[in-house]
């Protein structure tokens, strides 16, 4: 065993352990949610501790020995190899102090055991003097969690694109199955299902965009400016330095922001891309929910597509496919939602110089990213690339719905069609049989005014007179 010291005592912890007293103590502290801090942002922090090395190290703050193991154990953290030793709970007091530590003091014992040193032996290299030179948890933390974002946002915008390309592909696909357009779920208009298909991917394609457009927001970082953004206790030059080094660390176009103020106490940004998260929850729901009400069925339901049969549906009844990828689709975005309304109570409930709140943030936050971005993928490979059409049922709904007549007001009024579409629900009759018996149009005109490609467009025959 060592014993290990802080301002609250001593504490004995296993001597191959490679967090310190600071994690121990985190570690009682918080058993709340039993879930990790996010990879993502503990690899964004490491790579913050391995540029800050490499900036003292030129600007004569650390000693080359010390700063080059721990840029080695900076390293190998952010490749994922030391993340076993993260073990603070994601959610936790201190504003991200807990995990800032527990990092430190990874880098730390990992540097000593680099160095030949035995864990603990901080007179040699410091968690807090040499790891977390010129750093505060107030510009690491939220620094970290930014370049975390903008990685998982990349992987998401990525995964969109190809659910975008897979609905412009049915749209393709579809475009000439004429089924009825439903609005309130009662009968509309005639739409085709290539144009249903296509709606999806234009709002799947506006999700992009925001996506993309709120990174710049996320590459300003307060790094440098220490404990409340006046960069206290920082070196101008390291100041104005890190954060390029940083920049060619992390592969992404970064800046130090005007206000280091500013960006330490509000957080705003993140409720933006929350936001935006959830905005692209809410098109997905919509697009899952219409789904299994097209495909309900197969007797008794609306019936104009079919989805993939992925499992067996039902435990009793035999034969029962459910719509269980859509089903999903829903369940995720309510958990994106939901985790949105937290971001929010996290973010407004700062006060003065910091916000606390951020550990519920980053949880939620990169949490509803990753789990937007599986759940697109789910959506697009099992489900959207494999739906089929019934164009032969959806052709046959359309022409005995009384629904029908709105195409015929351009050519009778208003008055008129109404008095057909009762007719057509009194007698079953189609809508060719209808418009022959009122001697509306000859066969020839009913065949063009039945055309399918002139049933889902604007009007473009002549003004008539009523």
């Amino acid at each position: 065993m060592r014993v290990e010291k802080d301002l609250l005592g001593e504490k004995s912890l296993n001597e191959e352990s490679y967090y310190g007293i600071h994690t121990a103590r985190a570690i009682e502290n918080f058993s709340i949610s039993n879930k990790k801090v996010n990879p993502k942002l503990v690899q964004a922090i490491a790579l913050i501790k391995e540029s800050a090395a490499q900036v003292n190290m030129e600007l004569g703050y650390l000693e080359q020995e010390k700063g080059k193991v721990i840029i080695q154990a900076a390293k190998e953290m952010a490749q994922g190899k030391l993340q076993e030793h993260i073990l603070v709970d994601a959610l936790q007091g201190g504003a991200g102090t807990s995990t800032n530590m527990n990092i430190n003091e990874v880098i730390t014992n990992r540097a000593l055991e680099l160095a030949g040193h035995k864990k603990g032996d901080y007179d040699y290299i410091h968690p807090i003097n040499h790891v977390n030179l010129h750093q505060s948890t107030n510009d690491v933390y939220p620094s970290g969690l930014k370049i975390a974002c903008i990685w998982a946002t990349e992987e998401l915008s990525h995964v969109c694109a190809k659910l975008q390309e897979s609905l412009q592909r049915k749209e393709s696909e579809f475009s000439h199955v004429i089924k009825m357009g439903r609005t309130q779920l009662q009968d509309a208009v005639p739409i085709t299902l290539g144009q249903e298909f296509g709606a999806y991917a234009q709002a799947i394609s506006r999700d992009r965009w925001r996506i993309y457009k709120c990174q710049e927001r996320l590459k300003q970082l307060n790094l440098g400016g220490t404990a409340v953004g006046t960069g206290i206790t920082a070196p101008i030059k390291y100041v104005f330095t890190v954060v390029e080094r940083l920049r060619d660390l992390v592969q992404v176009n970064i800046g130090r922001s005007e206000n280091m103020i500013d960006s330490t106490q509000n957080v705003d940004v993140f409720v933006e891309v929350s936001g935006l998260i959830k905005t692209l929850a809410v098109n997905l729901n919509k697009i899952a929910n219409d789904l299994r009400l097209l495909s309900s069925g197969p007797t008794a339901g609306f019936g104009d597509i079919n989805l993939p049969p992925r499992q067996a549906g039902s435990s009793i009844m035999p034969g029962k496919i459910n719509p269980t990828i859509a089903e999903a689709t829903n369940q995720a975005c309510f958990h994106v939602m939901a985790g949105d309304l937290a971001i929010t109570l996290g973010a407004q409930n700062g006060q003065l110089e910091l916000n606390a709140f951020l550990p519920l943030i980053a949880h939620h936050l990169l949490e509803n990213i990753q789990l937007m971005t599986r759940t697109v993928m789910m959506l697009d490979e099992r489900c959207i690339q494999d739906i089929s059409a019934n164009e032969e049922a959806t052709k046959r709904i359309v022409y005995q719905s009384a629904a029908l007549v709105t195409a015929l007001i351009p050519y009778i009024g208003y008055r008129k069609a109404t008095e057909l579409a009762i007719e057509m629900s009194e007698t079953k009759q189609n809508i060719e049989t209808v418009i022959l018996e009122n001697h509306i149009m000859d066969q020839q005109e009913i065949a063009e005014f039945l055309d399918p490609y002139q049933l889902t467009r604007p009007y473009k025959g002549k003004k008539r007179e009523f």
